[in-house]
């Protein structure tokens, strides 16, 4: 892989750019096999309901503690987005319901990149604030993982 780094005029004025030389159809693969994967997997799941005892395993966290995990309910809950059952993805998990178009959207500028070939270099005021957005989410999955175990409605549903 050929990576040079130079200004170009189709990226941000004055960003330098990472320069990707490898022939579009190769930058694409990986894209494009994470989506054939997710499809393929959301098939499986569309076809064998999670809400059936014996076919996917338990959440260690709510087989070993009885506590539901951030991550609690999400499998049940993209069964329920892919049969479009939004209201039962949102009884089971409100966050995957709010992580599904985050997921969209990167995954679209990750298309975007690799369709272009040009990635604009990450200065250092860009790092910091993905270090604060990174912290900030952290923080918000632990504090939705203790609070989904005390109000009803935010818990997985699994008894």
């Amino acid at each position: 892989m050929t990576v040079t780094a130079e200004r170009r005029p189709d990226t941000d004025v004055g960003i330098p750019a990472r320069i990707d030389e490898r022939p579009r159809a190769r930058r694409l693969v990986a894209p494009l096999a994470t989506a054939a994967g997710i499809g393929a997997s959301l098939a499986y799941l569309a076809a064998i309901d999670p809400n059936e005892p014996g076919h996917y395993p338990l959440c260690p966290t709510k087989a070993f503690f009885g506590v539901d995990c951030p991550g609690c309910g999400m499998l049940r809950g993209t069964h329920d987005l892919v049969t479009g059952d939004i209201r039962g993805a949102l009884d089971h998990n409100v966050l995957l319901v709010a992580l599904v178009p985050f997921a969209i959207v990167l995954w679209i500028r990750w298309l975007q990149r690799a369709w272009r070939g040009v990635t604009p270099e990450v200065t250092v005021a860009q790092l910091r604030r993905r270090t604060r957005i990174t912290a900030i989410v952290m923080i918000a999955l632990l504090v939705f993982g203790v609070v989904r175990n005390f109000v009803p409605y935010l818990g997985s549903g699994i008894g």
